[in-house]
């Protein structure tokens, strides 16, 4: 017969779903998800600083286009695991190495995307803006890049939902958020702990994707305008 009755009844019996441990763990839920935010927006935010001097460096010399994608490309390949345990001499027992390493993953797809985006302003605009006096710096930020915006809030959502996933790989170096959750749950085979946090993983995905598209859509308003056109 199981021990125990109701909520604390599924603690022990180790299930699945259970909505006591959500209640009693409330609190280490709350700071892994923190943790997982942290690191994810971080990580973004920093590799979109990256990424921007790099496509424009692509953009301005040609020849620096290849080696550049080469190079993002290459990086997205190794595994994440082999990443952090290169990084971790160098970089030490620390968040740094997880925070590194999803920069590192993020750049390929934001660097494509911005000099995707920048390449689709149509030629005319930038003729029409030189002719009206705007020098390379005014015609980058207060043209090219607003019309950019569409293909490079694109490259930031995907490059945030793939590194709320790959932020969980960071448990191997106590940095992984909701993923020490995960490794802890699997060690322990400690069922609902895995399930709780792998769903909230998902749902910080999911989140992040809404709230980058809400942005994305509060940003570049004249996308809607054409899309309602359209229809």
């Amino acid at each position: 017969m199981r021990s125990g009755s109701g909520a604390e009844g599924c603690l022990a019996a180790n299930e699945w779903i259970c909505g006591e441990y959500v209640r009693s763990r409330s609190q280490e839920l709350a700071d892994a998800t923190v943790q997982h935010v942290w690191i994810t927006a971080v990580s973004v935010g920093i590799a979109l600083l990256v990424a921007f001097p790099l496509a424009l460096v692509a953009r301005r010399w040609r020849a620096a286009a290849g080696p550049v994608l080469g190079l993002t490309t290459v990086l997205y390949t190794i595994p994440s695991l082999a990443m952090f345990a290169l990084l971790l001499p160098l970089l030490g027992l620390s968040a740094a190495v997880v925070v590194t390493g999803l920069v590192l993953y993020s750049l390929t797809l934001l660097v494509r995307n911005l000099l995707a985006g920048l390449d689709s302003v149509p030629a005319d605009i930038r003729e029409a803006a030189r002719g009206m006096g705007y020098g390379p710096a005014r015609l980058l930020f207060g043209v090219e890049l607003p019309l950019a915006l569409p293909s490079v809030l694109a490259g930031v959502r995907i490059a945030a939902v793939s590194a709320v996933s790959l932020t969980t790989v960071g448990a191997i170096v106590g940095y992984g958020g909701l993923g020490n959750l995960i490794l802890s749950g699997m060690d322990s085979f400690f069922k609902p702990e895995v399930l709780t946090a792998s769903v909230l993983c998902v749902l910080l995905a999911v989140l992040f994707d809404v709230a980058l598209l809400g942005l994305q859509k509060l940003l570049t308003p004249w996308t809607r305008s054409r899309a309602g056109k359209a229809a």
